[in-house]
């Protein structure tokens, strides 16, 4: 959508209560749009309309589960309240954080059902409207995670790598419908509560590994997107540089990731073993801000192993380049 449109422009964005959601509700605030917001805690999601508002732009909070297809549904039909849908913003997620057989199977079929299949009955939602006013923009936050599998999410990797390849055949499925745009956003580690949110079954203290962004530069790039928009956008450098090690050392990269996170787990303090947020949505305050205080000033001991981790997937993408053109 060209920068004026956008002043007026109907917007859907689930996942709207904290982190990189509210934020780009916020920012679409700013920029003129109507805006439908869905997470599944209504007071919360009430207190980001209601700021959307004091920005003067209207907003409507529609409490959702992404997981239940009829509520998504609904979402989509409540929209037409503003008169259609020109952008839908697929934001909502979660992850659980474990070894493969310590995660519960009910756990890594909430993550699928969050991050996979909300996405897929987003999309499915949208899409006939979409067809319907020839026109639409779909915007899915994905992650690194897509590019980079992470040892400990492996339901997490899984939602994130199907959800590319949704939208990947989805693309090529709208590939003779010119206005109908189907992009993906695939943020670094975002300074976020998500961390707070997610599942912990390795009973040790999550957090991001620095550099962390800022979820704001998330937002900024959602709205680049929507002004221009483009199939992949990757949000900070590591994402870039992690998508080209791993593409061309997937062996000793995956290996090298392995024996990073279990340094990290050694020395992190300890942590309940809890389902956190997962399967049902903590009360407020927790959790409810654009960020998850994890741009804090690190040791160096904080960002040792991540920095090693960058600096030997370079190394080893570097070591196999000539052989992989030759």
């Amino acid at each position: 959508m060209k920068k004026s449109s956008l002043r007026g422009a109907v917007v859907v964005i689930t996942g709207a209560s904290s982190g990189i959601g509210r934020a780009t509700a916020l920012t679409f605030a700013r920029h003129g749009a109507k805006l439908i917001l869905a997470a599944r805690r209504p007071d919360v999601l009430a207190q980001v309309a209601a700021e959307c508002e004091q920005l003067g732009a209207p907003a409507l909070a529609v409490p959702t589960d992404v997981t239940d297809p009829l509520a998504v549904a609904r979402l989509a039909q409540t929209a037409q309240h503003f008169g259609g849908i020109d952008i839908w913003v697929n934001n909502a997620g979660s992850g659980a954080v474990g070894r493969f057989e310590d995660v519960p199977l009910d756990a890594h079929e909430q993550v699928l059902k969050l991050n996979l299949l909300g996405y897929l009955y987003g999309a499915h939602a949208v899409l006939p409207y979409f067809r319907q006013q020839g026109h639409g923009t779909l915007i899915n936050v994905i992650s690194l995670g897509a590019w980079l599998p992470e040892p400990y999410t492996a339901s997490y990797s899984a939602s994130k790598y199907g959800a590319r390849g949704l939208m990947d055949t989805l693309r090529a499925e709208l590939s003779n419908a010119p206005r109908i745009h189907v992009c993906d956003v695939h943020p670094s580690y975002i300074d976020t509560p998500g961390f707070q949110h997610g599942a912990n079954y390795v009973g040790k203290v999550i957090k991001p590994a620095p550099p962390v962004f800022p979820a704001q530069k998330v937002a900024d790039t959602i709205l680049a997107v929507a002004h221009r928009p483009r199939p992949t956008t990757l949000v900070g450098w590591p994402a870039q540089l992690l998508r080209w090690s791993y593409s061309l050392a997937p062996g000793p990269v995956g290996r090298l990731s392995r024996r990073l996170f279990d340094t990290y787990f050694a020395q992190a303090r300890p942590a309940p073993v809890s389902d956190n947020s997962l399967f049902t949505p903590s009360p407020a305050p927790h959790g409810t801000g654009i960020s998850g205080g994890w741009r804090r000033p690190t040791t160096p001991r904080n960002g040792q192993w991540l920095g090693a981790a960058l600096a030997a997937g370079l190394a080893v993408g570097l070591l196999v380049w000539p052989r992989s053109r030759s």
